[in-house]
């Protein structure tokens, strides 16, 4: 039988180093409720690249959710679960590129890489899609926007993980790693 004070301690460890984790300043990033009922134990965090004053990004946003179940279900693999999304606007044109799904993903798994965020089943979905707006939101004319989600189990739940969430939130918004103060080349949807 497992001690609960002992595994609750290990959740607050695993916690306080993701709260620690220092991120590039083009990246806010800050604590948010976590969802209930997921698992006895998580820990959130959202991000959004250079938001404005009312903390809105027009550049890309993204969650990050650490899980802890010490019943380990059987689709996690193991005790924890990392669950995460990321999305960005962007230009008409690149969003209907057919391999951009696949150009999003691997940038997930190269993120993990560069960062050994050592897991296993991963799993997820990159998704695009076009809109126009029409009577009162015809002014937002067309855009495109890519958004991932993923899961993974890490092998250890480290800070490598979110940093590599991070990092793949940044390169969804046109940021890769070592353009920190460099001008986004697309400041959100295409104009009519």
């Amino acid at each position: 039988m497992s001690d609960d004070g002992a595994i609750a301690r290990g959740f607050e460890a695993a916690a306080e180093g993701l709260r620690a984790a220092r991120f590039r300043d083009d990246l806010t990033v800050r604590a948010i409720p976590s969802p209930t009922g997921v698992a006895p134990y998580s820990v959130a965090f959202a991000g959004d690249v250079r938001p404005d004053s009312h903390g809105d990004s027009p550049y890309g946003t993204g969650r990050f959710i650490l899980l802890h179940d010490p019943d380990e279900p059987e689709a996690w693999g193991g005790p924890w679960r990392v669950v995460s999304f990321a999305q960005a606007p962007l230009e008409p044109e690149i969003g209907t590129d057919p391999l951009l799904a696949d150009v999003a993903w691997s940038w997930l798994v190269d993120a993990l890489a560069s960062r050994g965020a050592a897991h296993h089943s991963l799993s997820g979905t990159a998704t695009t899609t076009a809109s126009r707006g029409f009577g009162a939101l015809e002014r937002q004319g067309i855009g495109s926007q890519i958004e991932l989600r993923a899961s993974w189990t890490p092998a250890a739940p480290d800070v490598a993980h979110i940093e590599a969430w991070a990092e793949l939130v940044c390169m969804l918004a046109g940021l890769p790693p070592g353009s920190e103060d460099i001008a986004v080349l697309r400041p959100g949807p295409h104009r009519m």
